[in-house]
């Protein structure tokens, strides 16, 4: 459902029994929060937005400057089918934008937007896919999560190994019913592991899309009584969960992506940025202690390098063909927020095709051996949460491209992410109950 004005919003509200609408945002690292409102006050609501308190949201305000306001996407509504039919709730995604309507530097749907501008104003169309891994994990007799798995299934098994055919069957007919398109659903390599591929779109759909996909994923699997995890590395001796975000560069209505990549052509130096910031990044694509703990093995990698095909690299170039021409960034990770993440990943390619950078000879070799890295000098992705703050704070292209405000409250909450760990009496239970039970 896609509308444009607050009439079409209301005439929906009053045909479909909608009782109770929810304002979703998220805060600076893609936590989904949201206030509903009842549809008798919408019309109120849609005028002036929804007041909330923003010293309460991680990384917005403080306390002596604490309002701020909701303003919808109308673009956005959807049911939530799982609620009840009757009184039935209905969702948009918002901004948020200070009480005067100036616009607030934590926005990062409007962070997102303000970069997809930039390629619209070169004549370039960016499309963007996510893959997202999650796990499955049964619940204790109290209903609270537990790390056991809900089968012992590998890469692409099928029942009974694979244990969770239905529940990824409801979580694509539900993805369905809510207007997004599912492409490919799976069971991954680890234990209780999955991935379900949605179609690509636009930079802010995508963004959205992968908000709204995590929010279906726990509420089907909680009404299954299972626990969904988007922790990157939730068991030790099972594969991480990546989040591989896909690009293609469309320019009077040709595929950038398709066929021989010149190191000097748009797309070369949109791949030649990408890896020249990626370190920089990586405290936004990877933004919890625990997703270093992922790099380097289970298909996700070290080193900053690209190749066609070679699922070690960074930057991988499918061996596909027409639309699905596109390249592969394999660090991100579902704990991230999604609109910083390909926003600032977009940025980086921008950033290459506006510096004309050139990009390097692809590494044809597989990059999980070590042995075979000896020689290269390959700069690396950072190995901690600290070292990629650093990274991040000594950044000259994140000062340009980030706003002071935003950037300045990520990293400060990003080191007490670090320091509230590393003290921690139990880090096991401390990341239990702060992270996997709660990403």
């Amino acid at each position: 459902m896609s509308y444009s004005t607050q009439q079409d919003v209301l005439d929906f509200v009053e045909d479909n029994n909608v009782k109770f609408v929810r304002f979703a945002f998220c805060d600076i690292f893609g936590t989904q929060k949201n206030i509903a409102v009842l549809a008798n006050d919408l019309p109120k609501a849609l005028e002036d937005g929804v007041c909330f308190d923003g010293s309460s949201i991680a990384g917005f305000m403080k306390v002596e400057e604490s309002d701020l306001v909701l303003r919808p996407d109308l673009s956005t509504v959807t049911i939530l089918p799982w609620r009840p039919t009757e009184g039935r709730v209905m969702q948009f995604f918002c901004d948020v934008e200070k009480p005067d309507g100036q616009p607030f530097g934590g926005n990062c749907r409007g962070f997102l937007r303000s970069v997809n501008r930039k390629f619209k104003k070169l004549g370039i169309t960016c499309n963007v896919g996510a893959e997202c891994e999650f796990y499955l994990f049964e619940n204790d007799d109290r209903g609270r999560p537990t790390r056991i798995p809900i089968d012992f299934g590998g890469y692409f098994d099928v029942a009974p190994l694979d244990a969770g055919e239905n529940l990824r069957r409801d979580i694509c007919l539900t993805m369905e019913q809510m207007g997004m398109s599912p492409q490919h659903s799976h069971h991954e390599s680890g234990n209780g592991q999955n991935e379900i591929d949605c179609h690509h779109a636009g930079p802010l759909k995508t963004a959205d899309n992968v908000m709204m996909f995590k929010q279906i994923v726990r509420a089907i699997a909680t009404r299954s009584g299972i626990h969904a995890s988007f922790l990157p590395k939730p068991l030790p001796d099972q594969a991480g969960s990546g989040l591989h975000i896909n690009l293609s560069l469309y320019m009077d209505g040709r595929n950038l992506f398709e066929g021989d990549i010149a190191p000097d052509s748009i797309a070369g130096s949109f791949m030649a940025g990408v890896l020249a910031h990626s370190r920089e990044l990586t405290a936004f694509t990877n933004p919890l202690p625990n997703s270093y703990q992922r790099f380097g093995c289970d298909e996700a990698p070290r080193y900053v390098s690209w190749s066609r095909q070679n699922r070690s690299q960074l930057v991988r170039i499918p061996q596909v063909k027409g639309d699905n021409c596109r390249m592969e960034l394999r660090s991100p990770d579902p704990a991230c927020n999604p609109y910083l993440a390909i926003g600032l990943v977009l940025s980086a390619g921008l950033d290459g095709i506006e510096n004309r950078m050139v990009l390097s000879a692809p590494v044809n070799k597989n990059l999980f051996d070590p042995s075979m890295a000896e020689g290269l000098s390959l700069e690396t992705l950072p190995a901690s949460l600290e070292e990629a703050v650093q990274a991040a704070e000594e950044s000259e292209f994140l000062r340009r491209v980030l706003p002071e405000q935003l950037a300045s409250r990520y990293f400060t909450e990003e080191l007490k992410r670090c320091e509230a760990l590393k003290h921690a009496s139990d880090p096991v239970e401390y990341e239990r109950t702060h992270y996997f039970n709660a990403i």
